[in-house]
């Protein structure tokens, strides 16, 4: 039987697709950067698919994510007859059963090992000295940080940091910088995605504060990275001190 044709419009979601069932993938976003060489039809960003390419593609199955995609793309894609799995995720759990679902709808012979090894990594992650408290930026220009039920504030808590927005009703809110110093964090918590931060670009606007530097893939792809995530952002938080 032939592989089913797949379209993903969610990076993390097209590096577990292409590794567990090969073959599969006709097309992926331009943000879609793993695995590396992966030779499929691109069909533009995240929040803004070429529709029409897609659907010159024929996939049996679009796979995306209700807070990566747009749902008048979304519904375009649906309008033009095509079968769209939305996938949500927020927790660890959440990202463990979604991805499950996922490849099993793709065509996946059998459960990944990379998937096995990941739940076993989280089950007992590196223990932290002790918890912290974080704000995390995830944009500047305007300031943006983790607020409610997020995918890496669950993980960052799984790792001993408490970001301090956890309760703020939205999921994404802006906040201005002296607001952000003013809260007092343990630390701050610099992603290079979406927004690239670098160690000359971030810590600079947090004086007298320690900024842990760390790989946005493994702190919000919910893929083959979450097999390493525990033992790469542990490292990184624990490089953050005083």
């Amino acid at each position: 039987m032939s592989p089913l044709r797949i379209v993903s419009l969610v990076p993390s979601l097209t590096e577990a697709v292409a590794l567990s069932a090969p073959g599969s993938l006709a097309g992926a976003t331009d943000w879609c950067t793993h695995p590396a060489g992966l030779d499929v039809v691109r069909v533009g960003g995240t929040k803004n698919p070429e529709v029409d390419r897609i659907v010159a593609l024929a996939p049996d199955l679009v796979i995306a994510n209700e807070e990566e995609n747009r749902e008048p793309d979304l519904a375009a894609l649906r309008t033009a007859g095509l079968d769209v799995l939305v996938t949500e995720v927020r927790t660890l759990p959440g990202a463990f059963r979604e991805l499950d679902r996922v490849l099993t709808a793709c065509g996946a012979r059998s459960r990944p090992r990379w998937l096995d090894e990941a739940e076993e990594s989280w089950a007992a992650p590196p223990a932290p000295l002790e918890r912290r408290t974080a704000v995390v930026p995830v944009w500047r220009r305007p300031w943006m940080v983790l607020g409610r039920d997020t995918f890496a504030g669950d993980l960052l808590s799984r790792l001993g940091v408490d970001h301090l927005y956890a309760a703020h009703p939205e999921r994404y809110p802006r906040v201005p910088l002296d607001d952000l110093r003013a809260a007092a964090p343990d630390l701050v918590v610099l992603p290079d995605e979406p927004y690239r931060f670098t160690a000359d670009d971030g810590p600079e606007a947090f004086p007298g504060l320690p900024c842990a530097l760390v790989d946005g893939r493994h702190l919000t792809w919910y893929g083959p990275s979450l097999a390493g995530a525990p033992a790469v952002l542990g490292r990184a938080l624990r490089a953050a001190r005083r």
